[in-house]
């Protein structure tokens, strides 16, 4: 488990540095016709999709998580399926609307 906070802290750091990667021209640059706006706009769709196949990604995961534990609630209790179907599907409606907001910047940023 430590390994693995290890990694995503390091994942972590390395997207929050790319972000001067990003960073505008100077001057001198624009004046020897460095052309920054393409490049910041090619890999801005590029960053656009993989952050949206992320949101998707964690979104499936997390629904399979609230299926699997609603159909185990249900098993240990049937007395309670009713409501735990209920709250299984609010869950589920709520996932599905982050992915969608996800989707719907997406959508604006590209």
């Amino acid at each position: 488990m430590n390994k693995l906070r290890y990694l995503f802290f390091v994942a972590v750091g390395l997207l929050m540095t790319a972000g001067t990667a990003m960073a505008q021209a100077t001057r001198a640059a624009e004046e020897a016709g460095a052309d920054n706006i393409n490049s910041v706009n090619k890999y801005r769709a590029i960053a656009i999709g993989f952050g949206f196949a992320i949101a998707a990604g964690l979104g499936a995961l997390g629904q399979s998580r609230i299926a699997a534990s609603a159909v185990e609630g249900a098993a240990r209790n049937p007395g309670a399926a009713g409501r735990i179907q209920t709250m299984m599907i609010l869950g589920l409606a709520l996932i599905e609307s982050l992915v969608l907001f996800a989707l719907l910047i997406m959508f604006t940023r590209v």
